[in-house]
This record gives C-alpha cells, sequence and structure tokens, in this order.
C-alpha cells in the first residue's frame, strides 16, 4: 500500500524556503531538475524541471520566460513534501518555544 504524501501549508513553505535552483541532475545526463533549498541553504528535495515548468507553462499560456519560473516556483511551494521538511520544522518549533530545549548542566 502508497502512502499518500502530505503537504506543508504555503505559507509554511513560505517561511521555510530560501531558493529553488534549476541543476543538472547528477546521475543523468541531460535531465535538468529543480532543487529547494532552506533558508540556511541545505537542500530539502528536488523535482524534475521538465514536469514543473510544463505544469508552469499551462499549456503554452504563459511564454515569458521570468514568468514561467515565477509559476514554476509557485507550484513547488504549494507541494513540498512534510518529511522534507521534518528537521527544519523541528529546528523552528524549538526556537519558537525555548521551553522546549533544554539548557542542562549537568
Amino acid at each position: 500500500m502508497t502512502e499518500e504524501v502530505k503537504f506543508i501549508p504555503y505559507e509554511t513553505a513560505l517561511k521555510i524556503v530560501g531558493n529553488v535552483i534549476e541543476e543538472e541532475h547528477i546521475h543523468e545526463q541531460n535531465r535538468r531538475i529543480l532543487t529547494v533549498y532552506d533558508k540556511q541553504g541545505n537542500e530539502l528535495c528536488w523535482y524534475d524541471a521538465k514536469e514543473i515548468l510544463a505544469e508552469a507553462q499551462q499549456g503554452g499560456n504563459i511564454k515569458d520566460s521570468d514568468a514561467v519560473k515565477q509559476a514554476a516556483v509557485e507550484i513547488i511551494l504549494r507541494q513540498i513534501p512534510d518529511w522534507a521538511v521534518e528537521d527544519v520544522l523541528k529546528k523552528t518549533k524549538a526556537q519558537d518555544d525555548p521551553g522546549l530545549q533544554c539548557n542542562c548542566s549537568d
């Protein structure tokens, strides 16, 4: 049985994601990916560039390359899987609630 992927809320993605960069796939020549990084520069996940950019072009309705890139980022921000940001969310929650941090002097 396949588990359904859960996505984080868009507002949370805006707080976590620092950059989306188009890069060459390291194992497959001539394949481009869109790698998602958090605000500290840590890689979170990646997407197939061809698929996301095709979706961003909305069947060819968007022609301007900057508009396509912006649309691709918007798509990605709405599709960040929760498993990709578990560690970031834990760190953020600990920083937001200092009572969760242990300042043990033992």
